[in-house]
């Protein structure tokens, strides 16, 4: 039996907030980004370090999901991952990626395609160090994307993990944990306009240097 939303195609929605130009954007991507992300912080936006990260398996077949950006470097931007998850693998397999911010307050999108490398073990035991207890537990606990029994499993194991580590002050980053960092080739800046002619200015890395310009909307 069909399910009709017929009023889905009536939602509409005018974009008039801001604009962008050539004029307005800074050198990189990555300044621009950063300067947009403190925008975004500033404007009270659910969720600002949450992006639509998408990977691609042995056969060229994607898969989408949100993570959360961690950090924002001179060469890019970085998450942390059980490396031994299906993103994690996915990613040591085929190093390109494609990341989305979306951050509806201010009507602007962030389209990111990159080359991923991993961070050095000294950042992924930085940020590990500065985790909450239940969440460390819960990364050296969880066999990510493996299918497990119930719930109950799971929970069994945490707790099995949180006796093996009553007493320690410091938890220990296990080694299939860590950091991925998003070295970006191609970067596009979206502002919503009104009658849907957006703006979009793309960066894009040629011949060593960052070349810029605006595509149609």
């Amino acid at each position: 039996m069909a399910i009709e939303h017929k009023e889905i195609a009536a939602i509409r929605e005018d974009y008039a907030k801001s604009s962008l130009s050539e004029s307005d954007v800074l050198k990189t991507p990555i300044e621009q980004f950063s300067k947009w992300f403190d925008e975004a912080l500033n404007s009270a936006v659910i969720e600002p370090t949450a992006m639509v990260l998408s990977s691609v398996n042995e056969q060229g077949k994607p898969s989408s999901r949100v993570v959360l950006m961690k950090d924002i470097k001179a060469t890019g931007i970085s998450f942390f991952t059980n490396y031994n998850s299906r993103k994690g693998q996915e990613i040591i397999q085929q190093p390109f990626v494609s990341a989305l911010f979306f951050w509806p307050e201010l009507q602007r999108q962030v389209r990111f395609e990159a080359e991923v490398e991993k961070l050095p073990k000294s950042d992924s035991d930085e940020y590990f160090a500065s985790r909450p207890r239940g969440s460390q537990i819960g990364a050296i606990a969880s066999p990510q994307s493996a299918v497990i029994e119930n719930r109950l499993a799971l929970e069994n194991r945490v707790a099995e993990v949180e006796a093996e580590m009553e007493g320690q002050d410091t938890i220990p980053r296990p080694e299939f944990w860590g950091g991925f960092l998003l070295k970006p080739y191609r970067v596009e800046f979206w502002q919503g306009r009104s009658s849907r002619l957006h703006d979009r200015i793309v960066y894009l890395y040629e011949q060593e240097e960052w070349q810029i310009n605006r595509l149609a909307p």
